[in-house]
């Protein structure tokens, strides 16, 4: 197989159990490789599984001195696959904990060889057998990401994906580090345009999935500060925008001159926040300065009017009329910001994605293709 056609395993792991060594077995049997092992810091106790996977032919083990997150790990794999198989389709990472079934991640590799610009996402159903934290917490993300992101995923949470070739760059510059690196990963695939295929796979949880290494209380808040980066940057602009509005209202009591002061200020914090931290754009300021600029005069004009209707026709205070003004288009601007603003234009002449006898061209609101008819996940239960 040619370089161009290779697509690498990525694995990262962590104090892995003995199914390590049988994953990888059964995965070069099926003649499924390059693999490569990424050992995030598990300790000298776990050098043996190390070892046996390292021993492979196919298989490169890169280690991490210490633990320095899953996310970590699959940047570091990113980064080696990148260098050691440039020309390469994209890479599929998969779970160490045996989530993942060899069959089901040939599955993955498959359709990201058949759809090599989709981010292929290997979907689980989640069922009575499936351990409560799991089923309640990918719920919630899919939940918080429709309405947030505008993405709608069966299962936001999977390890198992494919990756195509030109989304990893830009993975690797992202800042996470731990289990919130997987969503920061998906934003990064909805802003550059990046179609979703979601293709299932069985449901596997080996003795109530008690070797995960995910903490509920902490990973959790990690994941949903990611979901509500925008509407924590949002408060701290009111805050800064209010606090420049208030006293040159009470000096002036001009409601045009304190908003455009506020605004002005406002706008520089919240520009600078949005672009990188929470949309992940790097596009040129000379191609995403306009669009924003021309957000900030037609909100703050339609937001004067809405400040002075209010005013005059409820005998609200003019700060009490500017909260609900401002409350009011908080959505509006955040939907125009991730589609509009800090949304990359996807190439026209983007190769077009074919699954059977549909297509799917890179459109500039990204889509997940529809799972195929017929077909089911299978679940299965495991004992350790």
């Amino acid at each position: 197989m040619t370089e161009a056609c290779q697509i690498p395993i990525l694995i990262p792991a962590y104090k892995p159990g003995p199914g390590l060594v049988s994953l990888v077995k059964e995965l070069l049997q099926a003649g499924t490789s390059p693999i490569i092992v990424i050992d995030d810091g598990s300790g000298a106790q776990y050098a043996a599984t190390f070892e046996q996977v390292a021993a492979c032919d196919g298989v490169q083990v890169i280690r991490h001195a210490v633990n320095l997150g899953k996310g970590a790990a699959l940047k570091s794999g990113i980064n080696h696959a990148l260098v050691q198989f440039p020309s390469c389709t994209g890479i599929v990472t998969a779970d160490a904990d045996g989530q993942h079934a060899p069959d089901d991640i040939g599955r993955i590799v498959a359709a990201l060889r058949r759809n090599p610009h989709a981010l292929i996402m290997g979907v689980r159903e989640f069922g009575a057998a499936t351990p409560l934290r799991s089923r309640l917490g990918n719920r919630i993300t899919c939940v918080l990401m429709r309405y947030t992101l505008g993405q709608r995923l069966a299962d936001s949470q999977t390890g198992l994906r494919g990756i195509p070739a030109g989304m990893l760059p830009h993975l690797l510059r992202l800042p996470s580090s731990r289990y919130e690196y997987e969503l920061d990963m998906l934003i990064t695939c909805q802003h550059h345009g990046c179609p979703v295929e979601e293709v299932p796979i069985r449901t596997i949880y080996i003795d109530g999935n008690k070797s995960s290494h995910f903490q509920p209380i902490a990973d959790s808040m990690r994941i949903y500060f990611v979901l509500f980066r925008f509407t924590l940057l949002a408060l701290c602009t009111a805050a800064i925008d209010n606090a420049v509005f208030i006293p040159l209202f009470a000096l002036t009591g001009s409601v045009a001159k304190s908003q455009a002061c506020g605004r002005l200020v406002a706008t520089i914090f919240n520009y600078l926040g949005a672009r990188t931290p929470v949309f992940h754009s790097r596009q040129r300021h000379v191609t995403v300065l306009p669009k924003y600029v021309s957000l900030v005069v037609v909100s703050g004009l339609l937001s004067y009017a809405m400040i002075q209707f209010i005013h005059l026709h409820t005998g609200l205070s003019a700060i009490a009329s500017k909260m609900i003004a401002e409350g009011l288009l908080f959505l509006v601007n955040f939907t125009i910001q991730r589609d509009f603003v800090f949304k990359r234009r996807a190439n026209n002449s983007a190769a077009t994605l074919t699954r059977g006898s549909r297509a799917a061209s890179w459109f500039t609101r990204p889509q997940t293709l529809r799972r195929p008819q017929g077909s089911r996940s299978e679940e299965v239960s495991s004992k350790a």
